[in-house]
């Protein structure tokens, strides 16, 4: 570049390589420099532009890249929206030819766009754009959609909103009928509102959307069953559940409220049976608790204590949910996982399950 200054690529070339190497600093000087010159074609100047608007975005600049990207994809994603206001923007980079038209980056900008709002938790914003992209590219953003509206609708519910929280929930049903996310926020929605009866009937909706969702749910159907006097009911619901998805977390649930009700002999029946179906450790953890507390002898009770204590420092590892587009493991569930920032990529499986199942 000090040799032949006017070598375009070279800027290019070595401004993505500073944006790789995180030198964001300088990745973006060397984008500026190109928009300020003024022998730079329009299609140059374009992809410069989408060049800065990267490395503003991965400096974490967000509302600087949002501004370039918005002059990419020609606008903001909601219609009577002004564009941004001069002198937000960055320096030098609305020099030369307005960049609001149909450019070759467009399409890219607005998916960088959509990345952005997500990232400043700008939902009505990620709705729009995420619509907009869907009808450009007819690839279906149902998933992501609900996903935004349901984030809308957690917030209403925070604000004690829980009209607007519903409207946000029926719309993400209307995106993706699907959403179990929206099924369970609704359920959570009427069981505030004490109508145990329409939450307990939301909540076994899941069985028709994905029924290995049933165990993130499965407590809540048993509480709200507890409520209505029902818990007998709600037990051989949840066992019924349990008979044909198998789960941990399902079986977690289902022990400890036999346990409780019905006493450690029928828990341990429980345990043994499903550990029959499907061998697990966190099965087996469950299986010497109900030992433990059944047994009478307190030299058994203590051998019991030790043999339970070692199986638990293992189920404790592998009690956890695993990303299936990153492999990221949590020890509670995520809609939106930490790591690669994917919807729904967690499977509602203990990574134990994973492994045992082919």
């Amino acid at each position: 570049v000090r040799v032949d200054p006017e070598t375009v690529e070279l800027h290019f070339a070595l401004g993505s390589l500073f944006r790789r190497r995180g030198e964001y600093d300088r990745a973006i000087r060397m984008h500026q420099h190109l928009l300020e010159r003024a022998d730079l074609a329009a299609e140059q100047r374009a992809a410069a532009l989408f060049e800065l608007g990267q490395d503003y975005l991965k400096a974490g600049i967000l509302d600087r890249a949002e501004e370039v990207f918005l002059k990419l994809a020609g606008g903001p994603p909601h219609a009577g929206e002004g564009p941004p206001h001069a002198g937000v923007g960055p320096p030098h980079a609305g020099e030369g030819p307005s960049q609001t038209g149909e450019g070759p980056q467009a399409g890219d900008a607005r998916r960088f766009l959509l990345e952005i709002f997500q990232q400043e938790k700008d939902w009505d914003k990620a709705v729009a754009m995420a619509k907009r992209l869907e009808a450009e590219t007819g690839k279906s953003r149902a998933k992501e959609t609900a996903n935004f509206l349901c984030e809308l609708a957690a917030i209403e519910a925070t604000h004690s909103r829980p009209d607007a929280a519903r409207a946000h929930l029926e719309a993400a049903l209307e995106a993706n009928r699907k959403s179990v996310r929206a099924s369970v926020q609704l359920g959570d929605l009427e069981k505030n509102a004490n109508n145990v009866g329409a939450a307990i009937e939301l909540w076994q909706r899941i069985e028709s959307q994905n029924p290995a969702y049933l165990a993130l749910v499965a407590q809540r159907l048993l509480e709200a069953y507890r409520e209505a006097g029902r818990l007998e009911d709600g037990l051989t619901l949840l066992t019924g559940y349990l008979e044909r998805y198998p789960s941990l977390d399902l079986l977690d649930a289902v022990f400890q409220s036999t346990l409780e009700s019905k006493g450690a002999e029928a828990a341990y029946k429980l345990v043994r049976d499903e550990l029959r179906r499907n061998p697990t450790l966190l099965g087996l953890d469950r299986l010497l608790e109900a030992q433990i507390i059944g047994a009478a002898n307190p030299e058994r009770r203590r051998d019991l204590e030790l043999v339970r204590n070692l199986v638990h420092s293992h189920t404790r590892r592998l009690a956890r949910y695993r990303c299936e587009n990153c492999g990221f493991k949590a020890r509670q569930f995520h809609w939106l996982c930490p790591a690669c920032g994917g919807w729904e990529t967690y499977p509602p499986r203990r990574s134990e399950e994973f492994d045992l199942t082919p």
